[in-house]
């Protein structure tokens, strides 16, 4: 049986202007997640994923790395609830949202 999981991530530093929106959109599809990426006023990237436990904890590790470009200083983690996902564009599995 596969334990799934819905994490609710904000990646601080360089993380915008260097593709980092792109770069979380594909390898999440990699990882067949489903979610959603979209940048943030304040300069910080905000992104849910969910799927298999393992997936998205090997994807929030690839968050503290992010792409070459980017310089990640941190990245907050907390579970939340599927409603999160609701912002998910109509078939689309992930989608990247407009900046809040």
């Amino acid at each position: 049986m596969t334990v799934s999981a819905v994490r609710h991530v904000i990646i601080h530093g360089r993380v915008q202007g260097v593709g980092y929106r792109a770069w979380v959109e594909h390898m999440a599809q990699r990882r067949r997640l489903r979610g959603w990426v979209r940048n943030r006023h304040d300069g910080t990237v905000e992104a849910v994923f969910t799927g298999p436990a393992a997936a998205v904890t090997a994807m929030i590790e690839a968050c503290r790395r992010g792409p070459p470009g980017a310089r990640v200083e941190s990245v907050d983690v907390r579970e939340t609830a599927d409603s999160e996902l609701s912002t998910i564009r109509t078939g689309e599995e992930f989608s990247v949202l407009p900046t809040v």
